[in-house]
């Protein structure tokens, strides 16, 4: 990885924050604009979560990966640390609570939006094997496309792609696809559309977990030298010069 930990830290705070607060300020507006319809708010919900998604990785991908995922991180850091490429283990630990710190912070950022309490501890309960599996299925899915994209030299395509999948699983998963350990952490201070119960928490950040090590062993059987590409996920971070440049 190059440039700072600080300022790649900084990168995944921020990237963190602004997908959170996409994901519940466009479930705030959608409940408003269609109160009587639930399918249409969760279309509305997925396609703003999607293009804002896409928009952050260009954004902060230069920077910092634009991982905004500790699944992602995690499994970058346990992918590439034989290799020495992806995260040391002192940047996971900087990226970690980064990701966590900015996902909390989206959260209360989108409520002061709506004239909301900061912060309201959500009232939704998701839980059940079915909506396990279902976290399962979608951070699996999510880890595999992003390491794929890299081994494969295509990273390029990693904004459209991964806003693609995430927005796709809000639909073919029953658990909308959190997908993502500090996303589901952030999503407890909203008692909104986005909502999850912090009684909840647990199951889907176990469920993610689980997702992330039946992803390593998709991308050994399918990928087995993505290790030497891991500095690469979700797309290559720029050297400061770079981006001076």
């Amino acid at each position: 990885m190059t440039g700072t930990l600080p300022r790649r830290a900084a990168a995944e705070f921020t990237g963190t924050a602004l997908l959170v607060a996409a994901v519940v300020g466009s479930g705030i507006a959608a409940a408003r604009l269609s109160p009587a319809d639930v399918g249409l708010q969760l279309l509305e919900n997925a396609i703003a979560t999607a293009l804002a998604l896409g928009a952050l990785i260009l954004i902060f991908g230069p920077v910092s990966g634009a991982h905004f995922n500790p699944v992602v991180s995690a499994v970058d850091w346990w992918l590439g640390r034989r290799a020495g490429t992806g995260l040391s283990g002192r940047e996971l630990a900087g990226y970690l609570p980064a990701q966590v710190a900015g996902a909390v912070v989206g959260a209360a950022l989108a409520n002061v939006m709506f004239d909301l309490p900061a912060v309201a501890w959500a009232r939704t309960d998701r839980t059940g094997g079915h909506l396990w599996l279902a976290e399962v299925v979608a951070t699996a899915g999510l880890v595999v496309l992003v390491f794929a994209l890299a081994r494969t030299g295509r990273t390029g395509a990693a904004p459209a792609a991964v806003g693609g999948y995430i927005g796709a699983a809000y639909w073919f998963t029953s658990s909308t696809s959190f997908a993502n350990p500090a996303v589901t952490i952030g999503r407890a201070f909203t008692d909104t559309f986005a909502g999850i119960a912090p009684a909840s928490v647990p199951g889907f950040v176990v469920a993610q977990l689980a997702g992330g090590l039946v992803a390593i062993g998709a991308i050994a059987l399918w990928f087995p030298d993505a290790a030497r590409d891991a500095g690469d996920v979700v797309v290559p971070p720029l050297s400061p010069e770079t981006v001076r440049q």
